[in-house]
């Protein structure tokens, strides 16, 4: 494999038309690059507008005393100090109606940097200096920091716990020639989008109320506010042309600055705005969940798994927010791709005096898959076997027995093995792993490790509603297109793969297309952009709505021109009516007065999924995204330190809209994954304060940190057996996993202490603080190994 990224399907970029499976360069990136990409914060400031601050616990656990907020009234430029009596609808925003999540809080104080309060001011300086004015007397109670500390509490959830079994997993325990158990950590994850939670909010005539919001959800950030204010969701339009980042954290947790900046121009009758400050935003909003794993697997000396009983606990904060729904997706995905015979999964969303986490790429997966993979190497150091062959002697296989997931759901397109075959010969794996193990023997401080590690993605929102699309197409009488559709962009490129969608249907240049900023006023009740499904679902409906403008253009060409239907055919010169070739603004003006309608709405649903969370089964997704990641490490035995010597990735994106684009989409992805892993650690103190909450403090991946070589391949000439969008499959969300190949890398590199046999057992994030603790106690392991060896002779 070549090192660099590799662009599978088409070698080239911008080709003059519209192939949905070219690379066409991502619509806004001249604007990125020229800086001229608008964010909420760079639209035009409307005339008064205010500028909103928030006022945040400094406790993690009690109740509120008193509230002085006179001093903050009395600060120069405040205009107006919001607080929770101030609400005239609904004080909440909650966004699974479980009514747990205040919008502001009077009484209880559930988290260090709760909001209490907002200060409306003339400038955003001034808003920020008068919040400090505040005097705040609270009754103090010892916080709940993590899961130890939950289960020991009484294990409080903030959702149901959910079991997914399949088989006898005690028999199938009992009766397993070898059996061991034992449990891995993972921590959280900041966001850490490059743009911060941001809205701005304009009232206008009868209640209406416009707001520009960096959202991942217009629909439901529309209907918060419209709860917040007490008004019809017709009287409210929420409208996001970009974000600079989400990752998921912008999936719920913009909904309060969007309802705070609405609720001060609603009171106010002037435009209001609220962006938070870095310290702000990661003191008050969610996070990834962190999980505690507890797993008790039997199996056979040839590696192969008879039972696994797993619990996935996690750390969910103070509310549910969307906690229920990412346990459960860690639940689907704690087989990753393997097939247990004996299965049961349970998972504990425990409440905690913490920031309410968040949806977060994967949504859980990720922790299940940790699980799924410390399985597999605890399973290889007990046999002396690499792990690589105890992956695929446990992989699923289709059309066999070994084809049913935990949730009775059956694999019907199991390539993972293939995937790691291929991968493995063209990273040379094997090979490589043999010079590391000479290295190793020769090397005192520093060690290598290489580790190949799979993934099985489901691709589909598990609640199954928002599983739909809308669209709106225009087609005006110059032949150009403009195209709405209910998903966001946010870097992914979502937008340009819509634009390609229209482009290969009509056979249009790039330039003909327009995709014009998500609106709920042009398509309502939208779904998330999120569950990787962005491109799926609104794809879809795009073709959609293009697809019956064109079924009408054609018919009128056929009638017109006297022709059969089949015999018009668009193309790069125009469009093909029998004969003669007609260019495509002509044949639309021609449509046009003859009074063919040249708008249309476009939906779509997603087709199969069905799934019963009381009985824990189902088809909760349409189908599975595939690959492996091979990853070689070193490791500084003196300091902790690593660093990632090579990466070669080979990714199933089906028949991809863009290669390009996915391409870098597996990149950024896994550079995110690897600094999950490594680099990204959350730190609260005793009294629930968090200690890492801006850059100075929080460490995500820097150039410094990429692969020094790192090749990435798209898999080729495997088209999604399921009718998504030109047959492509989704790739947000799946190769984030694709970083767990450096973590078992790292755990391969100082399993040579030990001379490999001892599973080092390592927890993430492996900072060098870990990977030293690890060292240590691989060391004393190899120590008692040695001092209760017998004597020779």
């Amino acid at each position: 494999m070549p090192e660099g990224g590799v662009i599978a399907n088409d070698e080239t970029v911008d080709q003059p038309q519209g192939r949905a499976s070219h690379s066409l360069r991502h619509e806004s990136a001249e604007l990125h690059v020229a800086g001229a990409a608008a964010y909420i914060d760079d639209l035009p400031e409307p005339k008064g507008v205010l500028h909103l601050a928030p006022g945040l616990s400094t406790v993690a656990r009690g109740r509120i005393l008193s509230m002085d907020l006179d001093a903050v009234r009395a600060a120069p430029g405040v205009v107006r100090v919001l607080a929770a009596a101030d609400i005239p609808g609904e004080n909440d925003v909650s966004p699974v109606g479980k009514h747990d999540e205040p919008l502001l809080t009077s009484d209880d104080v559930s988290f260090c940097g709760q909001l209490l309060f907002v200060v409306v001011g003339e400038t955003r300086a001034q808003a920020r200096s008068a919040a400090r004015f505040a005097k705040i007397e609270y009754e103090r109670e010892p916080p709940v920091l993590d899961i130890a500390q939950a289960k020991a509490a009484g294990g409080d959830l903030v959702w149901r716990s959910l079991t997914m079994r399949r088989g006898d997993v005690e028999k199938g325990l009992n009766e397993a020639p070898r059996r061991l158990s034992g449990e891995i950590t993972m921590g959280g994850q900041e966001h850490f989008y490059l743009e911060g939670q941001a809205a701005m909010a304009i009232p206008g005539e009868d209640g209406e109320m416009r707001v520009w919001s960096s959202t991942q959800h217009p629909t439901e950030t529309q209907v918060m506010i419209t709860h917040v204010l007490d008004l019809p969701s017709a009287l409210v339009t929420v409208e996001v042309r970009r974000m600079g980042g989400g990752f998921g954290g912008k999936e719920t947790q913009a909904n309060a600055v969007a309802c705070l900046a609405a609720l001060a121009a609603s009171l106010t009758g002037r435009p209001a705005k609220m962006r938070l400050d870095r310290d702000d935003d990661m003191m008050s909003t969610g996070k990834r969940h962190d999980f505690h794993i507890e797993y008790d697997v039997g199996f056979d000396d040839d590696g192969r798994i008879r039972a696994v009983d797993m619990t996935l606990a996690a750390r969910c904060g103070w509310s549910a927010d969307l906690s229920g729904p990412v346990t459960d997706r860690a639940l689907f995905h704690a087989d990753n791709a393997y097939y247990y015979p004996d299965v049961r999964l349970r998972s504990l969303p425990l409440r905690t005096n913490t920031q309410s986490n968040t949806a977060y790429r994967g949504f859980g997966g990720p922790q299940g898959i940790g699980g799924a993979e410390r399985v597999i190497e605890e399973i290889a150091y007990a046999t002396g076997l690499d792990p690589l062959e105890v992956r695929l002697r446990n992989v699923y296989a289709s059309g066999t027995p070994r084809d049913v997931t935990p949730y009775h759901m059956q694999v019907e397109d199991s390539i993972a093995a293939d995937i790691m075959k291929s991968l493995a010969k063209d990273s040379e794996y094997f090979e490589r792993k043999q010079a590391a193990r000479r290295f190793n023997a020769d090397s005192r401080f520093i060690r290598r490790g290489l580790a190949l590690t799979p993934v099985k993605f489901g691709i589909a929102f598990t609640a199954t509603h928002y599983n739909q699309a809308g669209a709106l197409v225009h087609i005006y009488t110059d032949g150009s297109v403009q195209v709405n559709h209910g998903g966001c962009e946010m870097g992914q490129g979502l937008h340009t793969k819509m634009t390609q969608v229209v482009m290969r249907e009509l056979a249009l240049d790039a330039s003909r297309v327009r995709i014009t900023a998500t609106n709920t006023g042009k398509v309502p009740n939208t779904s998330a952009t999120a569950a990787s499904s962005g491109a799926d679902l609104n794809g879809m409906a795009v073709l959609d709505a293009v697809t019956r403008i064109k079924t009408r253009l054609v018919a009128f060409a056929a009638e017109k021109w006297k022709v059969a239907e089949d015999a018009v055919t668009f193309g790069a010169d125009g469009v093909s009516v029998g004969d003669r070739t007609i260019p495509f603004s002509e044949l639309v003006k021609a449509a046009y007065f003859a009074r063919v309608s040249l708008s249309s709405s476009g939906f779509y649903k997603t087709p199969k999924i069905h799934w019963d969370q009381d009985t824990g089964r189902g088809r909760p997704f349409l189908y599975f995204a595939y690959g492996a990641a091979c990853s070689e490490v070193a490791v500084d035995l003196l300091t902790g330190e690593m660093r990632i010597e090579r990466v070669d990735i080979l990714h199933d994106a089906g028949r991809s809209l863009n290669p390009a684009i996915d391409i870098g989409q597996v990149e950024g992805a896994f550079v995110q994954g690897a600094g999950w892993l490594t680099t990204e650690e959350l730190v609260w103190d005793s009294s629930g304060r968090l200690r890492t909450h801006a850059p100075s403090t929080y460490k995500i991946p820097g150039c410094s940190d990429r692969p020094r070589v790192f090749n990435v391949r798209l898999l080729d000439e495997a088209p999604n057996r399921e009718e998504t969008i030109f047959r492509s499959k989704a790739v947000g969300e799946p190769p984030f996993v694709h970083g767990f190949s450096v973590l078992h890398a790292i755990s391969d590199a100082l399993a040579s202490i030990d001379d490999y046999r001892t599973c080092p057992r390592l927890d993430a994030p492996a900072t060098p603080e870990t990977i030293l603790r690890c060292v240590a106690r691989l060391r004393q392991a190899a120590g008692s190994r040695v001092a209760s060896a017998p004597a020779d002779g």
